[in-house]
Formats: structure tokens, sequence, C-alpha cells
């Protein structure tokens, strides 16, 4: 099922030093510096390598890592003797205090490969913990992973009559993915020509990040992915017995090749999974509250309306007075009922100067204002592309639900296409890969339907977040170097902000959301690159 990475006998001696296996698609990171795995996991996103060939390939024989000298000075002591040790004194601990934040104390760094982009969804919904996934828009999704391309094959499609048609349906995705992105890259250097003060490589990095962004909407939720994942033991607790829960076979199946992963390095802190009467129960809490609310859903008689892309459904008519009072709270030695009243005296000229005031003289939008900014929220239906949509729902500290993955709302199609002349084979796939999911769903419902929709298709989801979430979302998603269809979402979820919900002042402090328009959209980020490299424009 999963493509299983040829390794030679000296480098598996290497690997089984930092790895706590050399074969399988999840596995954790051992005996390395703190800044060695952050460093493995941020190349990681941009590779196409595993992440054990990364290590070999890039970081082993690096003399400034030190991983050598690591490695020399691991104990030739049995791991399982040392394990033993450690969960033993954990054990103390835990029995002795009996609070599960002694769970919150200790981590592990894992590495997650072959994920489907639905699986990915699933691994990223915890708030507290740190995740990387492998970017669509700086490796080409055309290189084959053993036999066949880059994509998962369900279970529960494999062992039904549909296998032949899903798997003929991928490949077909997958090659109009690989003859499309191959011809949009000359295209664009056609269309923009390098100037004379952009280096070579960050012109040509410049350019596969458009090509990769205008043929990504082909790629299937199918396609797989590698996720780098940090947590505490609790966050993995949460995450495993919420994929027990799963209905979709992968993830279940994935959920219990990272318990056994995690029992080797923080057996501990996941002792409680499948117990019956402890993960075990909570699991089929989850599972019996599934059940219930989709049949609930499934008996609404009611069609969706018409709307755009963008919808604030919900907002806080008093934003601004709250937001002056709770700017004023940590300056002053009043209750908070006596601030809001007095805000609330002030005139609207008054308040903008108080919350101009609280968002300070920002330099840059890592220059964000206080709490204050938390006490109001707005809540935003949206519909757009599930590839936008990935991106979007990164920001997971804010409240964020999204519906099945399906075709009822219809794709999005590339301008560039009608400028080469590929919007009729573009309709083609779409509607080729429609048609299967219809069948899916009928045969095998519409969870493991999700797999056949390419990312072009739109999803409905829901953000909550509080104004101050909405400084870093905002501001971040709409820098110059964002896809153009993210930039277009948080664009006009700032400026129904400022019009609908008529809040100017919080809306005018937010004053690094970028309107602009760029034709080549990362080319000033990778010339900063090449700044901090000392690279010039001929390199």
């Amino acid at each position: 099922m999963y493509f299983e990475e040829p390794f030679s006998p000296d480098e598996r001696v290497v690997l089984e030093r930092f790895f706590t296996n050399t074969d399988g698609p999840v596995f954790g990171l051992v005996n390395l510096p703190e800044v060695v795995k952050g460093a493995l996991f941020a190349r990681y996103s941009r590779s196409h390598k595993s992440l054990r060939r990364l290590f070999l390939d890039e970081f082993y024989d690096q003399p400034e890592l030190g991983v050598a000298a690591v490695l020399d000075a691991v104990s030739s002591d049995d791991p399982s003797i040392r394990l033993k040790r450690a969960e033993g004194l954990y054990d103390r601990v835990f029995n002795e205090y009996g609070d599960d934040s002694v769970a919150q104390l200790g981590g592990a760094h894992l590495a997650c490969e072959q994920a489907s982009n639905l699986l990915t969804k699933v691994l990223e919904w915890g708030r507290l913990a740190a995740y990387l996934e492998q970017s669509t828009r700086y490796i080409y999704y055309d290189r084959p992973l053993g036999e066949r391309y880059r994509y998962h094959v369900p279970s529960e499609v494999a062992e039904s009559p549909l296998a032949d048609e899903y798997r003929t349906t991928m490949d077909g995705l997958f090659d109009q993915y690989s003859s499309l992105v191959r011809e949009l890259g000359p295209y664009f250097e056609r269309q923009f020509p390098r100037a004379d003060d952009t280096s070579r490589r960050a012109y040509n990095a410049t350019i596969r990040a458009k090509a990769c962004d205008a043929a990504r909407g082909l790629l299937p939720a199918a396609t797989t992915s590698n996720v780098g994942i940090y947590a505490t033991g609790q966050a993995y607790e949460s995450l495993l017995i919420r994929m027990q829960a799963h209905p979709l076979a992968e993830a279940r199946e994935y959920g219990k090749m990272m318990l056994a992963e995690l029992r080797q390095m923080i057996p501990s802190f996941v002792k409680r999974v499948d117990i019956p009467d402890r993960g075990g129960a909570w699991s089929e809490y989850l599972a019996g509250t599934a059940r219930r609310m989709d049949e609930l859903a499934n008996n609404l008689a009611i069609e969706a309306d018409d709307r755009p892309e963008v919808t604030l459904v919900d907002w806080d008519p008093d934003a601004e007075i709250k937001v002056a009072a709770a700017a004023l709270y940590a300056y002053s030695d009043l209750p908070d009922d006596q601030l809001l009243e007095a805000a609330r005296r002030m005139d609207p000229g008054e308040r903008a100067g108080v919350i101009r005031a609280y968002a300070g003289d920002r330099v840059n939008r890592r220059h964000k204002p206080g709490r204050g900014m938390e006490r109001v929220n707005y809540r935003f239906d949206i519909k757009c592309d599930f590839g936008s949509f990935r991106d979007l729902q990164r920001h997971r500290m804010l409240t964020l639900e999204w519906q099945r993955l399906g075709t009822i709302h219809g794709y999005t199609t590339p301008d560039v296409l009608s400028e080469i002349g590929s919007v009729p084979d573009w309709d083609a796939a779409m509607g080729r890969a429609a048609e299967l999911h219809t069948k899916l769903a009928g045969q095998l419902g519409s969870d493991v339907a999700q797999y056949a929709v390419p990312f072009g298709f739109r999803i409905r989801f829901v953000m909550q977040l509080n104004a101050r979430e909405a400084f870093h979302m905002l501001e971040l998603r709409t820098a110059r170097e964002g896809h153009p269809d993210y930039r277009r979402v948080c664009q006009e979820m700032h400026r129904l902000i400022l019009e609908k919900a008529g809040h100017r002042a919080i809306a005018d402090a937010m004053k690094f959301v970028d309107y602009g328009e760029y034709e080549l959209e990362r080319i000033a980020a990778e010339r900063r690159t090449d700044e901090r490299a000392g690279n010039g424009p001929q390199t």
C-alpha cells in the first residue's frame, strides 16, 4: 500500500540511530539536536525527497550541524532499557501529581509521509502543535513514487468494482497536470522575461511557483504529501483518539502507525489512547456524535441560496466601543464595565483615536496590537477552491470548520488557461473527476468520494476570528507573494470588516493588508532570499 524507499545497508546503519524505523511511512526523529530537527522539517516542505533521504543527502555529512558527533556520542546501551527507565520515571510523576498537564511538557517530532490531502487536514486539526507540510507551490508533482504517481488508493476503493476506474482517472489527472505545468513554465518565461537585476535562481523559482499555482487545481485530494509534526504528548493523544473515530480507513490505519512510533519515543504520554474505557470510549463518543449529526443534517429540507465567495455572517455592532474599552483596561484602575460605559460615551473620533494609539506605530505586519483586539469576533462563510482552503486552514488558532469536499459548488479555472487554449482540456478533466466522485459517493459514501475531487473544486467552510487574529491572517495572506486566489478571499474579508460591519478604525489599523495586483508574485521574496545569501543578479 505504501512505497518502501530503498536504502543501502550502510545508509540503514546511519538511519537506525536517528529514526525509529527505516521502512515505514511514519517514523520519529531521535538523537538529533532540536535545531537539526527544525531545519530538516523546514527543508522538507520544499523538497520532493523523503525526510530520511533528505537527511542522508543534505544533513548527515555537514560538519557544522554536528550530526556525526552526535552519532559518536549516542550511548551503545540498549535503547529499550533507556526507554523503560524513562517510562517508569514518568509513571511515578504522573501517579504522584495525577495531572494531565504533565503530558504538555514532553513532545516528539514525527514525520508522516505518503498521506493524502484529506489525511493531512486530519493531522493538522489540532491547535496546540506545529506542522510543516510539503508545498504544491515549489515542487512539481509529476514525479512518480514507485510505480505510480503520488496519489493514495484508499482501501475502500481498492476493494471495490471502481478500483480500475479510480486509478485511470487519477493517472489522467496527473498526466494532464504534468503536461500543463511543463507548458506553463516556458509560457510565463515568454510573458515575463528575466530582468537584469534578478538572479537566474530567483527568476526560475518565481516562474516555477507561478506555473505550479496555475496547474495545482488538477491535483486530486488523493494526492499524497509529507507532513512534519512536533507536538506534546497531550496533543498527540487527542489527535490519535480522533483518528480512531474517523470515517476514513486511511486515517484509522495511519493513526495506528503513528501510535506504534510514538510508543518508541514517549510511550507513557500515549498510554491511554487505545485503552477501551479511556481513549476507546472517547473515540466512540466522537464517532457516535458524528453519526447523529449526519442524520440530522441530511433531514434538513433547505436549498443553499446563491451568494458571493465570502460572506460576513456575524459581527458585533458595538465592536469598536468594546475594543476601545479593552485597550484601556490594562492601563487603568477601573473595572471592565465602567471602561465600557466610558468608551460608549466617547464620540467616534475619540474611540478611533484610542484604537489608533493601541495599534501603535506599526513598522511591519509582525507588529500587532495587544489582546484588547480579541474582545470582538467576525464570522465568515467562505466558498473557495480547495487549493486555497489548504492554505487558509493553516490558521488553526481561530475557529475553522469545513464541510465535505465535493463537486456541487463547481470549480475555478485559472485565467491563463484561456490564453494558452487549455480550457477545454481543463473542463474535460474536471468533468471526469466529477463523474467518478458521483459513482464513489453512490457506492462507497460521500467521505470516500472526496479522494477523487481535484483542488480546483470549491469547498464551503466557516472562519470565526477575533480582530487580533484578523490582523495576522489578513495581512499575511494578502501579501504580494501569496497565491492570487486566497489573496482575493482575504482582501474581501478585510473589505467586509470595513464596509459591511463599518469598523473603520479596526480595519484601518490593519495597514499591511495589500490590495495590489502583481504579475510575478514571488519575485520580490526571491530577491530578498538572494540578498540574505549574498547572491548577485547573475547567479
